[in-house]
């Protein structure tokens, strides 16, 4: 079957969050290696995120799986400021299509002000075989018809 999200996605825990203490320096995620997939989708949970944070997810891409290889992706990214609470207990979403290089990285950048964040997921999709086989970071998964 194979109509369901579950065989048509790898789904990856790539960072289990942290503190997000205010930094220049980008907390980063585990490099995914991208053979066998166009595209990728990764969603950072924000928990208390201070007003004026700088928050951003960005990425970068390299032949290597190798994180001093990885360079940014010029415009590749999605952020901004933090209000008093609009960044509280929500999602940041990067949709990366038609990825270029092998291996990426999620780069979480929180600048000015503490934005701790719970997890950052990836879902790999747009496969060049289903159905996929999910991950070490999953521990169950099943599709049922309701």
């Amino acid at each position: 079957m194979l109509n369901n999200l579950l065989n048509n996605c790898k789904i990856t825990r790539v960072h289990a969050g942290g503190a997000g203490v205010a930094s220049a320096t980008p907390t980063k995620c585990s490099i995914l290696d991208m053979s066998g997939y166009k595209s990728v989708c990764f969603i950072a949970e924000f928990g208390d995120v201070l007003a004026t944070s700088e928050v951003a997810l960005k990425i970068a891409t390299a032949d290597t799986n190798d994180t001093g290889a990885m360079s940014l992706v010029s415009g590749a990214e999605v952020g901004g400021t933090a209000g008093v609470s609009d960044y509280d207990d929500k999602l940041v979403i990067l949709d990366v299509t038609d990825v270029g290089k092998q291996f990426i990285e999620c780069q979480v950048f929180h600048v000015t002000a503490n934005a701790p964040f719970d997890s950052v997921i990836a879902v790999q999709y747009n496969p060049v075989n289903a159905p996929v086989t999910q991950g070490g970071t999953v521990v169950l998964s099943d599709t049922v018809t309701a």
